[in-house]
C-alpha cells in the first residue's frame, strides 16, 4: 500500500499503459481518477478498477481545468498527476507528415504538459508536495527514423520533466519521467506502421529483453516513483525498455 490515501489523476487512463498504471496504483492504495478523452472507455475502466472517472480533452485548456475540477470534487484533493495521455503519427518521411498531423502530436503530446501544469502545479505548491510522472519514450532518447515529430515531441517532454523537477524542487513537488518502448496497447501498429509477425520480429530485435514494455511494467515503475519511497528521486527518465536506449 505504498500510495494509501494518495490522490492521483491518470491522463489517458482508459487503455494501454495509462489503465496500468491507474490498476497498479488501485492496488497500491490510492484514490484515482481516470482521464480519458474516449468517456465510454473511461467509466468502464473506473467500474473495473474501483475509480473515478473523467472526460478529458488534454490538449484543452478548458477540458483541463474542468478534469481539474473534477478530481478535486471526486478525490478531495490532488497528490500526483500522470501526464499519460499520447498520440503519434504514421511512420514516414519527415517532410510528409501533414500540418495537421504534426499539430495534433504536439498539442497532445507537449501543450497537456504545460496545460496540466497551469492548472495543478498552484494546487501543490499550496499543499507544499506532489509528484508529478510525464510518460515520455525511447523515442525521445534513441530516436528511430520516420517518426520525427513524434520523437521531438517526446524529447521536449523530457526536457520539460527536468525543468520542472528544478523548478518545483523548492515548493516540495518531484517531476519524473518514464521512457517505456512500444508495447502492446492502441498506439503499436501506429509505430510499426503495420502490425504483422514480420514487423514485430523486426521491431523485437531491437529491444535486449525480447520483449516488449507491458501495461504492467508501467505501473510498477510508476508506483515507484510517485510513491513516498522516491523522495530523493526527481528530474529522472527511467528506461522501462529493455534495454533498448543501450
Amino acid at each position: 500500500m505504498r500510495l494509501h490515501n494518495k490522490r492521483a489523476i491518470v491522463t489517458g487512463g482508459a487503455s494501454g499503459f495509462g489503465l496500468g498504471i491507474a490498476r497498479k496504483f488501485v492496488a497500491e492504495g490510492a484514490k484515482v481518477l481516470i482521464a480519458d478523452l474516449n468517456e465510454e472507455a473511461a467509466q468502464a475502466a473506473a467500474k473495473d478498477l474501483g475509480a473515478e472517472a473523467a472526460t478529458v480533452d488534454v490538449a484543452s485548456g478548458a477540458s483541463v481545468e474542468a478534469m481539474t475540477l473534477a478530481a478535486q470534487d471526486k478525490l478531495g484533493g490532488i497528490d500526483i498527476l500522470v501526464n499519460n495521455a499520447g498520440v503519434t503519427h504514421l511512420p514516414q518521411p519527415m517532410e510528409e507528415v501533414t500540418e495537421e498531423e504534426f499539430d495534433r502530436v504536439f498539442a497532445v503530446n507537449a501543450k497537456s504538459v504545460y496545460l496540466t501544469a497551469r492548472a495543478i502545479v498552484p494546487l501543490m505548491k499550496a499543499a507544499g508536495s506532489g509528484a508529478i510522472l510525464n510518460v515520455a519514450s525511447t523515442a525521445g532518447l534513441s530516436p528511430r527514423p520516420n517518426l520525427n515529430w513524434y520523437n521531438a515531441s517526446k524529447g521536449w517532454m523530457i526536457t520539460a520533466t527536468k525543468t520542472m523537477a528544478v523548478e518545483l524542487a523548492p515548493f516540495g513537488t518531484r517531476v519524473n519521467a518514464l521512457a517505456p518502448v512500444a508495447g502492446e496497447t492502441p498506439l503499436l501498429s501506429s509505430f510499426m506502421g503495420e502490425d504483422t509477425p514480420e514487423m514485430r520480429a523486426k521491431f523485437l530485435s531491437t529491444i535486449p529483453l525480447g520483449r516488449f514494455s507491458t501495461p504492467e511494467d508501467m505501473g510498477n515503475a510508476a508506483a515507484f516513483l510517485c510513491s513516498d519511497e522516491a523522495s530523493m528521486v526527481t528530474g529522472v527518465v527511467m528506461e522501462v525498455d529493455g534495454g533498448r536506449c543501450i
